[in-house]
């Protein structure tokens, strides 16, 4: 593997005019989200564009080393996108000195071990959620980073869609006025395997490699929730595994062992109530695959990927239930569309660029292994709430 030479860079710790390259060793990238949003619309459109700018006009390059199990995999990938280089040897990787930065997109059941190996070696590391499977490793990860002084943040990328930046902007504006509930809704048909291939890997339906939508899904639920609405209290939720045999990648059936959909509420400590529906066995009826509905006394919006309408109370129209006639009113006409207000960026983007400021130029970055450690916490609070049928407080499972 063909290293730049260590003296001819400038380190993240480096201050001055000369630019700065942040070698990156991404682990995971032979998948679909570590290819497509990561590599592609993330490290490689940074490094096309020449570079973020720093406030003294030099600027932030970035080096991708592309890293896993498949050396053919890595090979096409690295003439796709002009990388130089590739390694199957993770600890080769991270004993290199020229690495500065550890990203992890591997399936979750890999993720804890390889971060902490880059931890122990002196890396800054930047990593997909979830963590890890139990929030305790998250934690300890945690603390190893902070100890080790490397910069650690895990990628919470629905706070960037620009669905949710408008939808950010009217409750910052005091728009709903008191706050009542908020729905969500999420997901689409992903295909069995049997008349039409999967759109995602296998092994998001087998428990054993860290599959399921709670896991997958609720450490997002976590971030946004208490991003934007505040801390969840508890919790009630009924995870189904609704399609028992699928087929994988190579045409043959295997059984479905991880939950496919997931119903549930969630009580905030405002009062506030969350209702959250998860699922890969569903048809899309509605605008977007994930929709978030707010209801507040003076307004109500629902945001989704990139847009937000918004109703006023003083436009809220007044319907009569009557079922022996045909419904008056275009519910859908009385929404306001809320305007973007610059350019948005890709989500996945707009994230590693402030971790790459945050490594360089100690930017802020708030996305750390300690928050993500919460969204771990509402996994496992669904999960005994599943298994045992009740309500669980987070603080059950903290």
């Amino acid at each position: 593997m063909p290293l730049h030479d260590a003296d001819s860079r400038r380190r993240g710790d480096d201050r001055g005019s000369a630019d700065a390259v942040v070698t990156v060793a991404m682990n995971g990238v032979t998948g679909r989200m570590g290819c497509n949003q990561h590599l592609e619309r993330s490290i490689v459109a940074i490094r096309d564009a020449g570079g973020l700018v720093r406030a003294d006009g030099s600027r932030i390059q970035v080096r991708p080393i592309l890293v896993g199990r498949n050396a053919a995999k890595l090979n096409d990938l690295a003439a796709r996108y002009g990388v130089a280089d590739v390694s199957t040897d993770l600890a080769m990787t991270l004993a290199d000195g020229s690495v500065d930065v550890y990203f992890d997109a591997q399936t979750t059941n890999c993720r804890a071990e390889s971060v902490a190996m880059a931890i122990a070696a002196g890396k800054h590391v930047y990593c997909e959620k979830p963590l890890s499977e139990d929030a305790g490793v998250a934690r300890e990860l945690g603390a190893a980073a902070a100890k080790a002084g490397v910069k650690a943040g895990v990628v919470q990328d629905k706070l960037f869609l620009p669905g949710i930046i408008k939808l950010r902007r009217l409750l910052d504006s005091g728009f709903f006025g008191q706050l009542l509930s908020v729905r969500i809704d999420f997901g689409y048909w992903v295909f069995e395997g049997q008349i039409e291939p999967s759109q995602r890997p296998s092994w998001n339906y087998r428990a054993e490699d860290g599959g399921g939508i709670v896991l997958d899904m609720f450490p997002h639920w976590q971030y946004v929730i208490e991003e934007l609405f505040g801390p969840i209290e508890s919790v009630v939720v009924l995870a189904a595994t609704h399609i028992p045999e699928r087929v994988d990648e190579s045409g043959a059936a295997y059984p479905a062992t991880a939950d496919d959909a997931a119903y549930g509420i969630l009580q905030l400590a405002n009062g506030v109530v969350v209702q959250v529906n998860s699922s890969w066995v569903t048809r899309v009826r509605r605008d977007e695959l994930v929709t978030f509905h707010v209801d507040g006394t003076e307004g109500s919006a629902v945001a989704g990927l990139r847009d937000c309408v918004q109703q006023h109370r003083s436009a809220t129209p007044r319907p009569v239930w009557n079922p022996d006639l045909p419904n008056p009113v275009d519910f859908r006409a009385t929404w306001l569309e809320v305007p973007a207000i610059g350019v948005y960026e890709n989500g996945f983007k707009d994230q590693w660029e402030r971790y790459l400021r945050h490594v360089v130029d100690d930017e802020p970055f708030p996305w750390t292994f300690e928050r993500a450690a919460r969204g771990i916490e509402l996994v496992a609070a669904a999960w005994r709430s599943n298994a045992e049928r009740r309500w669980v407080r987070l603080d059950e499972v903290g």
